[in-house]
């Protein structure tokens, strides 16, 4: 029997070295990420399912690596010269698969410490810029780095001598009639562990997710599988219509129509749901200038006025100057979202912004192609390299004219990992616009900023440091905040002040930790409209990105016909009871007032009431709030899928 059974492991012992110890490695790893994170782990309970989820995780992951190449090793096991190619092959993969999960799980906390999660897609998504993103590790995170790569070539050098001695040509072999049978075996073992489930569905991060914080789910889960399944994902993009409710395209009509609170009348096209016409509440002889300032990572946590640390002294007094909007809130955690938000009103989907996805590229909405068609001048004018998250494809294909980007800088004064400083940027901008200013043509530009960036480059000696070392976020946001001062200063002094229209927003605040499936209080952003004829006034109504957008129309006076369906607010009065909607990876947060209604992948949908700055579980929502909160994400899947975002043709002329 001895003799039979070690017959039958003789070419499976590559295999079972393997199993072993990534699996041990990968349960020390997980492991050490609780204790790592032990005060987000409520119980010892939720210590043993976390480790039981991350078990049948790591069997499934190992069994999408090892069962095929198992099964051939088993048919080719006696037949002389192929069985000997393939044990090495077998062994070169193997040990590739064990390094690379070694490296994710090495690259893992400093993932978790600036996403709040394991590594993700975002993980796949910068590995396409690797000038930045190298020049980021090298500046700020050496440590992790070198940490990182000491453990993976540690893995290497171990895994390579332990397979060395895991040859199978030289042991017994199973014999000809066995090798199907066993053949047929690790079939069956290999689909039952990668599936994980005799269910329908297989096991996925949605099957082991089991509380309400986002970073203890995903410790579940292993770091190569959180990776390549969000690169499965990419593949084939998501839809709100797989995760959310089903509603047929009526009910949303319905449901978004009255949301934005406009008559039948006023919607002017049937291929194109939410067109509509807009009459600005403002009117000049001649429109305003308009300016969107895009700030990196500054979120209401960081700005005084709005009950945050005390590094926005320049904001601060801005917001007495104008239009301050106190309870603002981003539509997502990504630049590209804010981006989508501010300049194109779409409402955010579970799918990546549509900066990024390929039916948006061109035949998209933006406020750059229809202030284009307005005789407007329109320009990107950003201090890094523009092809960062496909800015600079998206721009150009729908509607801006020209692109300022890090090249386009002559001897700046200070150039960071993300590129040039913020006081580069606002310097080179207010340049631009007062030789624009000299031309009798209107123009639109879109301001992003980036000094507030890990690892937090900026030039010294312009801010007294709030906190050690200098190169911190907080430091970086008063930096930030700043330059932002400075640049109001040039711009007060301008030819082109009088007529232009500035709005200083952020895309999003800095990366959240909060254990809730939206952690509502980290959407929370600052916003103000500035201008010669903006008057002060603090807004505290519940306002969302997708609302700045027309706003900015009416306040320049621009009459229009487009498709956003935020909120004029210039035709709000202070009753008007808001409503802001968040994405938090494929959960999304329909808030009322402080009624919320949070929907999840193939969940039914969850009810809270918002109060501070906490979710509260509440069954006082109402049926209606829920409709509309369904509603919303389905509808930006179905205007991205069947291309109806846009200005028809009719409408162009």
């Amino acid at each position: 029997m001895a003799n039979a059974l070690n017959r039958y492991c003789s070419p499976l012992r590559p295999f079972l070295t393997f199993l072993f110890i990534t699996l041990c490695t990968l349960t020390l790893s997980r492991l050490s990420l609780i204790i790592w994170q032990h005060e987000r782990v409520d119980s010892f309970k939720d210590w043993l399912t976390i480790l039981g989820f991350g078990l049948r995780i790591d069997l499934a992951s190992l069994a999408y690596l090892a069962a095929l190449p198992a099964l051939f090793a088993v048919l080719v096991s006696g037949i002389p010269y192929i069985n000997r190619v393939w044990d090495i092959a077998c062994r070169i993969w193997l040990s590739a698969a064990f390094v690379f999960c070694v490296f994710m799980e090495a690259s893992t906390p400093a993932f978790i410490n600036e996403y709040n999660l394991r590594p993700n897609r975002l993980f796949v998504e910068y590995l396409i810029y690797p000038k930045e993103v190298f020049s980021m590790l090298m500046a700020g995170h050496k440590l992790t780095l070198a940490l990182s790569l000491l453990v993976t070539i540690a893995a290497f050098v171990g895994i390579y001598y332990l397979m060395r001695k895991q040859h199978i040509t030289n042991k017994p072999q199973p014999k000809w009639f066995e090798r199907p049978i066993l053949a047929v075996l690790i079939l069956l073992i290999g689909v039952l562990a990668a599936r994980s489930s005799l269910q329908h569905r297989a096991i996925n991060p949605s099957y082991t997710a089991f509380t309400n914080d986002p970073l203890v789910n995903s410790l579940t889960l292993n770091s190569a599988y959180s990776m390549l399944h969000a690169v499965s994902q990419m593949q084939d993009e998501v839809s709100s219509f797989q995760l959310y409710p089903q509603m047929s395209k009526a009910d949303i009509i319905s449901n978004i129509h009255k949301s934005m609170g406009l008559k039948e009348a006023d919607f002017v096209s049937k291929d194109f749901p939410t067109l509509h016409k807009q009459t600005a509440t403002h009117q000049y002889k001649h429109p305003k200038n308009l300016v969107i300032i895009l700030q990196e990572s500054q979120g209401a946590q960081f700005i005084g006025s709005l009950g945050g640390l005390p590094l926005s002294p320049e904001y601060d007094k801005l917001a007495k100057e104008g239009w301050a909007f106190n309870q603002l809130y981003a539509t997502g955690t990504r630049s590209v979202r804010g981006i989508e938000a501010v300049v194109t009103g779409f409402v955010p989907t579970p799918a990546r912004s549509t900066v990024k996805l390929p039916n948006s590229q061109t035949g998209f909405f933006t406020l750059a192609k229809l202030l284009g068609q307005k005789g407007y001048d329109t320009s990107f004018i950003y201090g890094g390299g523009a092809h960062f998250d496909n800015m600079k494809a998206f721009f150009l294909g729908n509607g801006f004219n020209s692109i300022i980007e890090e090249k386009d800088f002559v001897n700046p004064e200070f150039v960071a990992s993300w590129g040039v400083s913020d006081e580069d940027l606002f310097k080179k901008a207010n340049a631009t616009f007062i030789e624009k200013a000299k031309h009798n043509k209107p123009f639109f530009s879109l301001v992003f900023s980036s000094s507030n960036h890990d690892p937090f480059d900026f030039p010294d000696g312009k801010i007294e440091d709030y906190n050690t070392p200098k190169n911190s976020r907080e430091n970086a946001v008063k930096y930030a905040d700043y330059a932002v001062g400075k640049f109001f200063d040039m711009a007060k002094a301008s030819n082109y002040w009088k007529n232009t229209v500035f709005l200083i927003v952020a895309d999003h605040d800095a990366r959240s930790s909060r254990p809730e499936l939206v952690p509502i209080t980290n959407f929370h952003i600052p916003g103000l409209i500035l201008g010669a004829d903006v008057s002060p006034q603090e807004d505290h109504r519940l306002i969302s990105q997708i609302d700045l957008a027309p706003t900015l129309l009416s306040l320049i006076g621009i009459n229009s016909s487009h498709p956003m369906i935020g909120q004029d607010l210039t035709k709000r009065d202070a009753s008007y009871v808001g409503r802001a909607i968040m994405q938090f990876n494929q959960n999304q947060a329909f808030m009322r007032g402080n009624q919320v209604v949070i929907l999840q992948p193939k969940l039914p949908p969850k009810t809270f009431i918002y109060r501070n700055h906490r979710l509260e579980a509440s069954k006082d929502v109402s049926p209606e709030l829920i409709s509309e909160a369904i509603a919303h994400p389905l509808l930006g899947t179905w205007l991205y899928e069947d291309k109806k975002y846009n200005i028809p043709r009719e409408s162009e002329e």
